[in-house]
């Protein structure tokens, strides 16, 4: 008895007192999520072509290729 008390009282819970956000709001929020994990993805992305990679053959071998080619 408990168990469905507390299943009809989520539900009318979730249907009468929760505010849901509108189609317009969910696709704002949506879009500046979008953008962000781009922006963090281009950060990332650049952080790790600056510091190096990890192959011999590239030209680039990054700031710490460079200054651990000093020490070898």
């Amino acid at each position: 008895m408990g168990l469905v008390t507390y299943i009809q009282e989520s539900y009318e819970e979730l249907k009468n007192k929760v505010s849901w956000p509108s189609w317009s709001d969910l696709q704002s929020s949506a879009i500046v999520v979008a953008v962000a994990s781009a922006v963090i993805a281009l950060i990332i992305f650049f952080m790790d072509y600056v510091m190096g990679n990890n192959s011999d053959e590239s030209f680039w071998k990054g700031l710490l290729g460079y200054f651990y080619s000093i020490f070898s």
